[in-house]
């Protein structure tokens, strides 16, 4: 693989490579690079792998090859400890919603006392998800770049610096993906412009791609700028306006928002594809209602931004708030005026590089993405076509459009059918592109992979793992368990399960395919944990943060975890602490999402096979990620058993099977039994 690497590095082409478990591909694709010198991006899709690259991997390799090199880790501007915000929330007794915070914000000010880097992961004592990060990190739209006080020492200003200089710079997809959204616009860069970008966990960049090349506007903006406007506008222009009476119809139409998508709740993944909408009359005059106060608004701020820095902000958020919902405002009608253009500094214009503060919880804030330019847009009475699709004269039918509720808010989400285009334009020419991941192909086929990515003329290569797996694993499909669709599957599936788990004596890791199916499955766990008074820890996606899932699970302490979809890859459990993973149901996705649901009718429509063509394909690359949290060192073991009987009775079946790992297969449950008493009592 390192040849490989070599090569494409040499004559700057593309190599798409799928490595297994144990190959060692970090160092693979580290060491020629190191070797071709040049400016190197290093790009992940999460941040553990980020900072274990740039932490250990990366250090490592630099020494043992005498090669010293210049190496810097660039995150969004969410993961920064804010100066200026973390004075203004000392200064706010009013800032702390609960004792909790209060405990946090204590630690964050000893942090803030001693940290270099200000990088929030280094504080262990504060969780990644906690609300008070909210509070001392900046955002693009609270951010006064220059006009900043702090600017001298603001810690997202100094590791940008020290990446622009550094030979070696790790970032994420998100942050490759907001600087490729900026590219194409004609925005100043946020990445150094390198020689070559390395992307490591490639599979997931279809989904970062469609999410930042698209667009986003919730409820909670509107009501953060409504908040920012009153509080900086009673603070700073007192007399020049009633703030008060300015503000209340923003907060006002954000909640007529969630009233009229609050049947959106209810349906599945609490989504709604806009042509869907349950009550669109209502949806249509909380826009115009949203879109006459951003209008307002944003003229009174624009009006003072001579008094302070943060009016100048405000008015250059009114109008890009005001450009964002006007695409979602009724075709028929006319739509109120648009608030003044404001220039501002475009350099900061990262959104966060998916940790925008634009939800409830850590996965919502890095789901959340902001558009990167100044709107000023007149008042047509049109729907407006996405920025992208504008851009490229496409058709609006390129794009999908969505609606979802989360906890407090609702998000208004556009994404491009084919991220290809805008993804491949993009690269500077002679530029090199290494992607890999344990599962980009489907056995032998990178077709789909390169397909979404507009990766047309890309080399591929495939390097198998090491393991032993016919001696090390063992695959079981349950003879005669029910179909996954029938009523009695989750009983049947962990009626099965029980007797693996007792001789396994815990140490289990339980993958659903749906959060019911989670509720349900530890359900009828804990009720025979009880019954038969076993002690092992049984725990539950969404009781605890992930990361104290995981830590628990690793203790050691024969632990079972029921989790879904963000459980089935970057988990590294290596040993006797995990040695069953089941996975109840084949992960094919969820027919309620409006992007696949959007892109199957658009196959359907030009005449091809959207199930060969996209619905297996991804299935294929989930199960392998899946079955991929078993074997993670040369001498681990365990059974993987996959519940639906689909993967060996039907045609297709075959396909997904023989891209998982060579173990060991048996339908009998006795055999798999027999197999992790003999591994348990070693």
């Amino acid at each position: 693989m390192a040849l490989a690497v070599a090569e494409t590095l040499a004559d700057g082409g593309t190599l798409v490579a799928e490595a297994g478990t144990g190959t060692g591909k970090t160092y693979a694709y580290l060491a020629p690079a190191l070797l071709r010198g040049g400016k190197v991006l290093v790009s992940t899709a999460t941040k553990t792998l980020q900072d274990q690259i740039f932490s250990r991997d990366l250090p490592q390799l630099v020494a043992a090859m005498q090669m010293p090199a210049a190496i810097a880790l660039l995150k969004g501007r969410g993961n920064y400890l804010c100066h200026l915000h973390l004075e203004r929330t000392e200064a706010d007794p009013r800032a702390l919603a609960s004792r909790e915070e209060v405990v946090h914000l204590g630690h964050i000010r000893k942090f803030a006392k001693r940290t270099r880097t200000g990088d929030i992961a280094e504080l262990a004592e504060v969780p990644d998800n906690a609300s008070i990060w909210g509070k001392v990190t900046s955002t693009r739209d609270n951010c006064l770049g220059t006009e900043c006080g702090f600017y001298r020492d603001c810690h997202v200003v100094k590791a940008r610096k020290a990446a622009m200089e550094a030979e070696v710079v790790v970032v994420n997809h998100a942050l490759f993906l907001a600087d490729l959204a900026l590219r194409g616009e004609g925005i100043a860069e946020l990445l150094p412009r390198a020689d070559c970008v390395i992307f490591d966990e490639a599979h997931q960049l279809p989904t970062v791609a469609t999410r930042f090349l698209g667009e986003s506007v919730s409820t909670h903006q509107m009501l953060e700028l409504a908040r920012d406007s009153l509080n900086t506008g009673l603070a700073q222009a007192r007399e020049s306006a009633d703030w008060v009476a300015l503000a209340q119809p923003l907060e006002q139409a954000a909640r007529e928002l969630r009233l009229a998508c609050a049947a959106i709740e209810r349906m599945p993944g609490q989504k709604s594809a806009f042509e869907a909408l349950p009550d669109p009359e209502a949806f249509d005059a909380a826009i115009l209602a949203a879109l006459e106060a951003a209008g307002t608004l944003g003229k009174v701020v624009a009006a003072v931004r001579e008094r302070h820095p943060d009016f100048e902000l405000l008015a250059r958020r009114a109008a890009e708030l005001f450009g964002r919902l006007l695409r979602w405002a009724p075709e028929a009608q006319p739509v109120p005026p648009a608030p003044p253009a404001v220039e501002g500094p475009s350099a900061w214009d990262d959104d966060g590089a998916g940790d925008a503060l634009d939800g409830d919880s850590a996965d919502e804030r890095t789901a959340a993405h902001h558009d990167a330019e100044q709107l000023s847009l007149p008042g047509a009475p049109v729907r407006r076509k996405p920025r992208a699709a504008a851009a490229d004269s496409e058709d609006d039918a390129d794009w999908v459009r969505w609606i979802e509720t989360t906890t407090h808010h609702v998000r208004l989400q556009a994404a491009p059918l084919s991220v290809a285009k805008a993804f491949s334009r993009h690269r500077p020419e002679g530029q090199a592109w290494i992607l890999t991941s344990a599962t980009l192909a489907v056995r032998t086929d990178f077709s789909h992979f390169t397909r979404q990515l507009g990766l047309w003329e890309a080399r591929t290569g495939q390097w198998e793992s090491p393991f032993d797996y016919p001696n090390c694993g063992m695959l079981f499909v349950p003879q005669g368990i029910p179909a996954p669709d029938r009523p009695e599957f989750t009983q049947a599936f962990v009626d099965t399960l029980v007797p693996l788990i007792e001789a396994n004596q815990g140490s289990a890791l339980i993958l659903c395919t749906t959060l019911r199916a989670v509720d349900t499955v530890h359900r009828l766990l804990s009720a025979v944990f009880a019954e038969r008074g076993w002690k092992w820890p049984l725990l539950r996606q969404g009781e605890r943060t992930r990361r104290e899932l995981l830590e628990t699970l690793r203790t050691g302490n024969h632990a079972v975890l029921v989790g879904s979809a963000s459980f089935w890859e970057g988990i590294d459990v290596p040993g006797d602490a995990l040695t069953l993973v089941a996975i109840d149901k084949l992960p094919f996705a969820p027919p309620d999402d409006p992007v696949i649901d959007a892109r199957i009718k658009e196959s359907r429509k030009r005449g091809g096979n959207p199930f060969f063509e996209f619905q297996l394909p991804q299935a294929a690359i989930a199960l392998k990620q899946g079955a991929g949290r078993l074997i993670r060192r040369e001498s681990d073991w365990g059974v993987l058993m996959v519940a639906d009987r689909r993967l060996v009775e039907k045609p297709y079946g075959k396909l997904l099977w023989r891209g998982l790992p060579p173990f060991a297969r048996s339908r009998n449950r006795e055999d798999v039994v027999a197999f992790l008493r003999e591994r348990r009592g070693r």
